[in-house]
């Protein structure tokens, strides 16, 4: 994170948006790059928002992000890519991919893998720094968007920010929420006895809301589906647990499971619906369920039904599948 202040010129005379400002006339970054990188601004020592008019003669306090490493590895990581332009791609990311690197995953990251997939390409890859627009935990896997340039990440992200894009979850879940559909408002923190935790809590924290839908009931586990209205981190694994529905194989919030000991988070991003740079209206970007869940419904559905896999069913909602 990086602060810096200056005092405003004369050539703010009149009136000058704050982003014009710093673009045109302080030359630190372009419009784009600034609504990536703001974290917030001080005007005469109130916050501000970045639309906020300068006067000359006002003293300017920002606080911007770090610029993200340009000293990006290619690493030839095989991706499976949804859809891909010159300006964004969509890749089914797969479970265990870390999507950034930072500390202890400097490489064999998603961001890696898009590097090498721009140069392979015989586009230029200078000063090119993979926007991820969002992130995933390394242990979800699905739908994952990318952007190639700084005005495409900054219109990707504002749709991120303003909330108008659509996401999708599906998880198999342990034990079976009362209901078959319903809303989780709960808001969360740190856990405060552990700090790489996070719990849901009466006052403070941040709000956060998530709808949910049963698709297949078992005994004792649940296939569900997940449309979360905020992004905080580990939002969805949070709230099933305040549910008593903690995510199969979920590391952090789950428990130990006799039936599948070996499984791993049973977590996946199914689809994502938003506009794409230049489009006039949404796409919507699937990933298909992953061959760890098919094993483990496969697995649920023999026994509900005690009859052979491929004749099995739990007892089902109406869904999408």
């Amino acid at each position: 994170m990086a602060r810096s202040e200056y005092t405003v010129g004369e050539e703010a005379a009149g009136g000058m948006r704050l982003d014009r400002y710093v673009a045109e006339t302080l030359g630190l970054l372009t419009r784009s790059q600034l609504k990536v990188r703001f974290i917030g601004a001080r005007v005469n020592g109130k916050q501000v928002k970045i639309s906020r008019l300068l006067e000359s003669g006002d003293r300017l306090e920002l606080e911007l992000k770090e610029p993200e490493s340009s000293e990006l590895e290619p690493q030839d990581l095989p991706l499976s890519v949804i859809y891909e332009d010159e300006r964004v791609v969509v890749v089914d990311k797969e479970q265990g991919l870390v999507v950034h690197p930072g500390a202890g995953n400097r490489s064999g990251t998603l961001a890696n893998a898009l590097l090498f997939r721009r140069l392979s390409r015989s586009l230029t890859a200078e000063g090119f720094r993979p926007g991820i627009v969002h992130r995933l935990d390394k242990d979800t896997s699905g739908v994952i968007i990318a952007a190639y340039d700084d005005e495409a990440l900054a219109f990707l992200a504002d749709q991120f920010k303003e909330r108008t894009t659509r996401k999708t979850y599906v998880a198999i879940v342990m034990g079976n929420p009362p209901l078959d559909a319903g809303i989780v408002d709960k808001r969360i923190a740190r856990d405060p006895r552990d700090r790489k935790r996070f719990a849901c809590v009466e006052t403070g924290g941040k709000a956060a809301l998530t709808q949910y839908k049963v698709v297949e009931r078992f005994d004792g586990y649940t296939l569900m589906l997940l449309r979360p209205r905020t992004g905080r981190t580990h939002q969805l694994r949070v709230h099933l647990r305040s549910l008593g529905c903690p995510i199969l194989g979920d590391p952090i919030y789950g428990r130990d499971d006799d039936r599948f000991p070996a499984a791993t988070l049973m977590l996946h991003a199914l689809r994502l619906r938003l506009r794409l740079p230049g489009a006039s209206s949404p796409s919507t970007f699937t990933a298909p369920l992953p061959q760890r869940f098919r094993s483990i419904l496969r697995t649920l559905r023999r026994r509900a039904a005690g009859l052979p896999a491929q004749r099995a069913r739990g007892k089902r909602t109406r869904s999408t599948f």
